[in-house]
This record gives structure tokens, C-alpha cells and sequence, in this order.
């Protein structure tokens, strides 16, 4: 199989004493693209630089919002400086989050604002975080589509209803799903993962965090990205090389890379 991992940390310190063999597992288990994603200037600066020596990994770049409090003068300009560079291929993690309160709303819904606009700009889709707020999200995303149009960017790890993902899907972004999908009692998000459209699914690992069944509990890693895929198969009722065909396609046309 052809699998892309969408999302993940690669610059996390849990992979600090054994980042190549992570990255050699990925591909023995047919990872061909893996997207390491920034959350603070540091931490895009460093999938920056793991891109730039690894061809299994991408780039994404930009402040996550429960690290917006904490950005200092100038960082916003790093952030734009990293993003033209040709290995980045999204920006983000950006969103909006009520679960931890490290940031004020308000602050985060500016630092969404921005992060979208440099989308628009610079043509590379973003990466949205979600979490307890998708009211907010949804109505964030509304109007940046009322200024620019059709959107391009996908909902990462989603773990929202039906109706969010309605929402997103008709504003133009994709959907992704990771590990949460294969434990035993989430079945409401199988049944999203079911309804939505073949040509906007993704799927990631967010990994080191939230392994997927059987690895639950422990440290994830992109090549676990194979246990998302064969869900999502048997939710769909494909083949897991289907869906790992499928999704890589999708991946590839949304970021730009290669072989879409």
C-alpha cells in the first residue's frame, strides 16, 4: 500500500532517540509522505528542517492556538518567512480550542484569521484544530469563505458531528481522520467517517499522541497510519489498498504534491 500520513509531530522530543528508525518503519510500511506540522516558531523551524533532510517528510508551519499566548514580537514573521519555503506544503496547526484555556478565544480567533490569510497568499492550504468549539470554527470558517471564496484546507483529527463536517465539506475542505476512529466506543464518528465524500477523506496519525487500536496507550508513529486506513476500509466496506489509494490521491492533490 501507498499511505500518507497527514499529520503529525516528528519534531516532538518522544521521537528524539529514534527519529530515523520511526521514519525507515514508515516506509517499510508504505508511508511515502508523512506532514510533520509546526505549533510554535521553534517547533515549525524544526519540520523545516526535518523536510529538508528527509524526502519522506513535508512541512507545515504556524502557531497552534494554545501556544498563541506565548508567541513573542516577530514571531508572526518567522512564521511567514517559513512558510515560502518549498518543502512547506500547508500552514498550521491553526483553529480554535475551548477544552484548554492557555490562550484567551479571542486571541486564538485573531491568530485563525492570520494564519488563513497567509493561506490565501501564499496558495498552500491550512490545517485546522478543533476542539470543543466547532460552532466557533464553523462560523470562523464562513466568513473567511464569505472574503475569499472556496476554501482549501482540511479539518485535522476530526472528532466533530455530522453537521460540523457538512458544514467544512461545503466550504471546500477535506476531513481527516486519526487513531480516535478504531477505539471500540467511538462509533457516531465511524458513522461520519462513512458519510463523507471519497474525494475529501484523509487520514493521519497525530502521532506521538492517540495511537490508534492496537497501539492504544502507547507512543504512536506515522507507520501506524495503516491501522486508520483499515478502518476507515471497513467502514466504507473497501479495501484497506483502496482507501490507502484513495486517500494518498486526495492527500497529494490537496497539498500539491507530486503524482495528484
Amino acid at each position: 500500500m501507498e499511505l500518507f500520513d497527514t499529520h503529525c509531530h516528528l519534531d516532538e522530543e518522544a521521537f528524539a532517540d529514534d527519529r530515523e528508525q520511526v521514519l525507515q518503519r514508515a516506509a517499510d510500511a508504505g508511508v511515502r509522505h508523512i506532514v510533520s506540522v509546526g505549533t510554535t516558531v521553534e517547533s515549525s523551524r524544526a519540520c523545516v528542517a526535518l523536510a529538508q533532510q528527509s524526502p519522506l517528510v513535508l512541512a507545515a508551519v504556524g502557531v497552534q492556538p494554545n501556544y498563541v499566548s506565548a508567541a513573542l514580537p516577530g514571531d508572526w514573521e518567522q512564521i511567514e518567512q517559513l512558510a515560502t519555503d518549498p518543502r512547506v506544503v500547508a500552514i498550521g496547526e491553526t483553529g480554535l480550542d475551548r477544552y484548554w484555556d492557555s490562550t484567551p478565544f479571542h486571541l486564538q480567533q485573531q491568530w485563525f484569521v492570520r494564519h488563513i490569510e497567509l493561506s490565501q497568499r501564499l496558495g498552500k492550504p491550512f490545517i485546522v484544530h478543533m476542539r470543543e468549539c466547532e460552532a466557533e470554527v464553523t462560523e470562523a470558517l464562513r466568513s473567511a469563505a464569505e472574503r475569499f471564496g472556496t476554501l482549501r484546507g482540511v479539518m485535522h483529527s476530526f472528532t466533530g458531528t455530522i453537521e460540523t463536517a457538512e458544514a467544512c465539506l461545503e466550504l471546500g475542505l477535506y476531513i481527516s481522520f486519526a487513531g480516535m476512529l478504531t477505539f471500540k466506543k467511538n462509533h457516531a464518528l465511524r458513522e461520519v467517517a462513512a458519510a463523507v465524500p471519497a474525494e475529501r477523506l484523509l487520514v493521519e496519525t497525530d502521532a506521538p499522541y492517540l495511537a490508534p487500536t492496537p497501539h492504544r496507550g502507547k507512543r504512536n508513529e506515522p507507520a501506524f497510519v495503516k491501522h486508520t486506513v483499515a478502518c476507515l476500509a471497513d467502514v466504507r466496506r473497501m479495501s484497506p489498498e483502496e482507501v490507502a489509494e484513495l486517500t494518498s490521491r486526495n492527500a497529494r492533490r490537496l497539498f500539491g504534491v507530486g503524482g495528484a
